[in-house]
C-alpha cells in the first residue's frame, strides 16, 4: 500500500550540517574611532527620539477634562 519514498534528491543539504571547513574564516576588522562615534551618535538618537515621542505622546493620549464652562461665541450670548 505505501512505497518508499525515494531519497532527496538534494542529499547535500541535509550533510551541510555535518560539513566542516578546514579554512578558517579571516579576523574581523576593529572599528575605528570615528566608526565607533558615529555608531554611538546614530543609536542615541534612536534612543531619544523614542523618548522625545513617549514625552510629548503619552499626554496627547490623556483623556481631557470636560471644561468647567462651555465655550460659546458672546454673539450667541446676545441673542
Amino acid at each position: 500500500m505505501f512505497r518508499r519514498r525515494e531519497p532527496v534528491p538534494f542529499a547535500f543539504v541535509a550533510e551541510a550540517d555535518r560539513f566542516r571547513s578546514n579554512v578558517t574564516p579571516p579576523p574581523r576588522e576593529r572599528l575605528g574611532k570615528a566608526q565607533l562615534a558615529a555608531r554611538s551618535l546614530v543609536g542615541l538618537t534612536v534612543v531619544a527620539g523614542l523618548a522625545g515621542s513617549l514625552l510629548f505622546g503619552i499626554p496627547a493620549l490623556q483623556p481631557n477634562k470636560a471644561p468647567e464652562k462651555s465655550q460659546q461665541s458672546t454673539a450667541s450670548e446676545e441673542r
